[in-house]
């Protein structure tokens, strides 16, 4: 086969229009050998052929005779010495790093282990089986794509709504769609299902991991796998699991649709990003990727014990970022994903991991440093999950400017509040007005705080309000696995019920969960299929569940559907009234022209809060006044919008609680727009004069409207 020198720049990959150019780093290696395979998916190795050419420490060929779709792998010269860190085992065909698509998943065998299993000294021992059978090829992409006037939609961040879900989740049972299509990028692409994301009213999907990922040898052997995917391996590459498409690298295409179709529809793209492990696991995990191409470049060794990986992570490793190549990976990554696949923005998973330069977590560590100075990652939506597993790693709070984060004390404390936990005011009045005592300095906004009461990892809404404990014996862990600190609420009676009264008040603290994440200031992520009802049946770790456990169930009964229509109404009233969410903090200033300030508390009896009534343990209701303007304009979208004052009350009492209603001026009227307590969240239409008393009832939210003086009822 014929070859040239090729270039060590753009690693990976590429075609050029007149053939592939293959570069891969690696600077402990002796040698480097590409694989080429069969086009038809089996395991014949057609060519096998060294490169000579290294670059900075870059090895590279290009081969005018390969076209897009061919298959292949690296096989990689150097020391197999796991005591001084490295791993080298030419027998394992490995994946390239840089990989844009892989053809298929692991088939589990002991040869893709680099140390022969079941020998008494572990890992030290080298095992010279050939991997080849058991591991997935890397795949070589067309990147041509018609993208047309694809534009991103540049939501600003106090007007996004997102909605977190898994890609196959969200249409393996759709009614509406082909069998072919459920689960895939295409079916998330698919009409009926861009049109529900529309009428729900999000403007962004954050995406469970989609890279392509390792599903757990120990988790197969039981029958499960890694259903989340955050165990990715290749950090390019769209998995393949989700490709209605059989043709190799076809996942890539349908993937550019997917964006290109959601944003059509004005709806962002968010990707959940793992880059703070890989899917190779501990010093005993297979040599697939990574671990073989150059394991003491690419991983955080134990300093001590290098045969061992320092692990923030839970999952058996951590990626170098000291190490300048490897934050080069993460970067080359992060860019591909925005500039040749169109997505607007990341969570990253345990983000202080990233962070770290030595052992402590550094606020303005070098990736910080890279992504702020980078002209392309620097404008795209940034979120981290600001914790890890690590001493030091919990880090609320801590991220630098244009990062948003995570907020679980907002979580923690709406939870509580509503389950009727004493002493919660304080912490609630702060997480209702984007947490100001966490966001409130270095130049940050309400925004930097993404709210939320569920996500993927925990119970579901429906589950929150319906179990006292978790249920994860289907996992196979004896019910061990999980978070014990679920914060759920105590009702009693767990599961299904034919109690009314248990299944009313079970609705109703759904909607008041629901009611205070989109009427509270920051950024408000709904857990996908919340707004339905959708139960894991009590399981709050589901990460290995892909089946109905886990899947949306779009049969909806009238309770359900009532559900889906409160959810849609609520997104609908933030959209339209600019005073649920500010782009600035409020701090009790006059409202200009206006007698009242912008922020208001108040007790029962209309008085404002005092001090002592923070600290008051016994305090469970309250009362919050958002002055607006009463400006008015028209959005793009031909939509009225309305920067009008709200009163919002809530109750986590058990019992009815009598609100004397404000009245800062003569005549001030109050409109009522939601109660809690009402099927549907739908109150009768009523007017109430400031002054009236009005019973709010145990366990629940209402929200009020101040009639403008020409809207004033006789």
């Amino acid at each position: 086969m014929k070859t040239r020198p090729g270039r060590p720049y753009p690693l990976g990959a590429t075609w050029d229009g007149a053939g592939v150019n293959f570069s891969i780093y690696s600077e402990h290696a002796t040698g480097v050998e590409l694989c080429l395979f069969d086009g038809r998916g089996g395991d014949e190795q057609i060519a096998r052929i060294r490169l000579t050419e290294q670059t900075d420490q870059v090895w590279h060929v290009h081969l005018p005779e390969i076209r897009p779709g061919q298959r292949y792998g690296y096989r990689v010269h150097g020391p197999y010495d796991p005591t001084n860190g490295h791993r080298f085992n030419p027998a394992k065909l490995l994946l390239d790093p840089y990989a844009k698509a892989i053809d298929r998943t692991i088939r589990w065998s002991d040869t893709l282990f680099g140390y022969r299993v079941g020998d008494g000294d572990a890992d030290v021992s080298c095992d010279t089986r050939d991997s080849a059978a058991s591991i997935p090829k890397s795949v070589v992409v067309e990147p041509a794509f018609t993208w047309g006037g694809d534009s991103p939609p540049w939501t600003p961040w106090e007007e996004t709504v997102i909605y977190e879900v898994h890609v196959k989740g969200l249409t393996a049972r759709h009614p509406d769609l082909p069998r072919e299509l459920r689960g895939t990028y295409a079916g998330l692409a698919s009409p009926p299902v861009v049109d529900y994301l529309r009428r729900l009213g999000i403007t962004a999907v954050e995406l469970l991991p989609v890279h392509q990922f390792v599903a757990d040898k120990h988790l197969v052997e039981r029958g499960l796998t890694n259903y989340w995917a955050y165990n990715s391996i290749g950090f390019f590459a769209p998995d393949v699991r989700y490709s209605s498409g059989r043709g190799l690298g076809q996942q890539v295409h349908e993937f550019k649709t997917m964006v290109k179709t959601l944003h059509d529809a004005g709806i962002e793209v968010i990707l959940d990003v793992v880059y703070n492990h890989t899917g190779e696991g501990n010093h005993l995990g297979p040599t697939l990727c990574f671990r073989g191409v150059d394991n003491a470049s690419y991983y955080r060794l134990v300093a001590d014990d290098r045969r061992r990986y320092t692990d923030y992570t839970g999952c058996g490793n951590t990626l170098n970022l000291t190490h300048p190549r490897t934050l080069q990976l993460i970067m080359d990554s992060l860019r591909y994903w925005v500039l040749e696949m169109h997505v607007d923005g990341f969570r990253f998973d345990l983000a202080s991991t990233l962070a770290r330069e030595l052992h402590d977590v550094d606020r303005l560590g070098s990736f910080f440093d890279v992504i702020h100075q980078d002209p392309v990652l620097s404008q795209v939506k940034l979120i981290a999950e600001p914790w890890d597993l690590g001493e030091g790693g919990y880090q609320v709070g801590n991220f630098p400017v244009l990062w948003a984060e995570w907020n679980d004390q907002y979580r923690d404390t709406v939870r509580r509040f509503w389950r009727g936990d004493e002493g919660q005011v304080g912490a609630v009045g702060y997480r209702l007005t984007g947490s100001s005592d966490l966001y409130g300095r270095g130049g940050r906004r309400p925004f930097a705080s993404i709210n939320f009461v569920t996500a993927h990892d925990g119970f579901t809404l429906r589950d929150l309000v319906s179990f006292n404990d978790k249920h994860n014996e289907a996992n196979g862990e004896d019910n061990r696995d999980g978070s014990d600190n679920n914060l759920s609420w105590n009702c009693g009676v767990e599961g299904p019920t034919r109690d009314r009264a248990i299944e009313a008040l079970r609705a109703r603290q759904a909607r008041n969960f629901l009611a205070t994440l989109l009427l509270s200031q920051g950024v408000p992520m709904l857990c996908g299929g919340d707004e339905i009802g959708r139960t894991q049946r009590g399981n709050n770790n589901a990460y290995c569940q892909d089946n109905e456990l886990s899947w949306f169930d779009w049969k909806l009964d009238r309770a359900r559907q009532d559900l889906l229509t409160f959810t849609q109404e609520l997104i609908a009233l933030r959209r339209r009234h600019p005073v649920l969410r500010r782009r600035q903090f409020l701090h009790g200033r006059r409202i200009r022209g206006s007698e009242v300030k912008d922020i208001t508390w108040f007790r029962p009896d209309s008085k404002e809060m005092t001090d002592e009534d923070w600290q008051n343990a016994h305090t469970r209701g309250l009362g919050l006044r958002l002055a607006g303007d009463a400006l008015e304009e028209v959005d793009p979208r031909g939509e009225r919008i309305v920067d009008d004052t709200f009163l919002l009350l809530l109750n986590a009492h058990h019992e009815s609680v009598p609100f004397v209603l404000p009245a800062h001026r003569r005549g001030v009227r109050w409109e009522l727009v939601l109660d809690t307590r009402a099927a549907g969240g739908h109150p009768r239409q009523r007017l109430a004069r400031g002054g009236a008393s009005y019973a709010l009832e145990e366990r629940s939210l209402v929200l009020f409207r101040m009639r403008a003086l020409r809207d004033r009822a006789p």
